[in-house]
């Protein structure tokens, strides 16, 4: 009888986290939903003339849709993965969309200008010379975790926006077990979603994502802490 508890506790734990995992991507999804037909539409375009036409509001809208949308999925990540403390537990996403909402639009506002400076050097060299080609491509890894690093540092600490960028750029560039571990697996998962299973990207890839990317910045916050209260 044990046993066959045991298995009944560990199927209904499992589902528990699939169906936490699915909630919340489906709200991401489903808020996302003007950018994502925006990207359909890019995917495609016929001519050049029709991406100029489609692009410009894909920009424009990052900042007031992606970026708030996606702080709040990370901050249900950080209740998932701080399940001890029960201060926020409960909290829906649609609470944590709108006590974000500003926040993560003026980030939102100056990680994609970076993008778009970033994307516009990748079209103008991509035909001009491979070694700026693979230079851009490498920055673009770097602003990728400096983003994800961004969402986490957003509703982990209590900072103006100028402040919570910072933080973020430190803790991209100071830890290289955060960078690696952000990049790789957010790479891995997305790799998977686009090439092998792009019917799980509504429903699992971006909360797996920020799960496992807050998971990694909060054991380095932990070991921080823990260096400054030992000193």
């Amino acid at each position: 009888m044990k046993q066959s508890s045991g298995i009944r506790g560990g199927l209904y734990a499992v589902s528990e986290w699939i169906s936490k995992f699915a909630l919340t991507n489906l709200q991401w999804a489903l808020f996302n939903l003007p950018v994502a037909l925006l990207l359909l539409s890019l995917l495609n375009v016929g001519d050049i003339q029709e991406l100029w036409y489609l692009l410009p509001p894909l920009v424009l809208l990052l900042p007031f849709i992606f970026f708030p949308a996606t702080t709040a999925m990370f901050a249900k990540a950080r209740d998932w993965v701080r399940k001890d403390h029960k201060e926020t537990a409960d909290r829906s996403y649609l609470s944590y969309y709108k006590e974000n909402y500003k926040n993560s639009m003026k980030a939102g506002i100056v990680l994609t200008i970076l993008w778009s400076v970033l994307g516009a050097d990748l079209y103008y060299f991509s035909t001009m010379s491979s070694l700026l080609m693979n230079l851009f491509l490498i920055l673009g890894i770097l602003l990728f975790v400096y983003t994800i690093n961004t969402f986490s540092t957003l509703v982990h600490f209590d900072l103006k926006v100028g402040a919570a960028l910072k933080k973020a750029f430190m803790l991209t560039f100071v830890s290289p077990v955060l960078f690696l571990t952000v990049a790789i697996s957010s790479g891995f998962i997305l790799a998977v979603s686009l090439y092998i299973f792009p019917l799980i990207i509504p429903i699992f890839t971006g909360s797996i994502i920020a799960f496992l990317a807050f998971s990694a910045y909060y054991r380095l916050y932990l070991k921080l802490n823990n260096m400054e209260n030992t000193v």
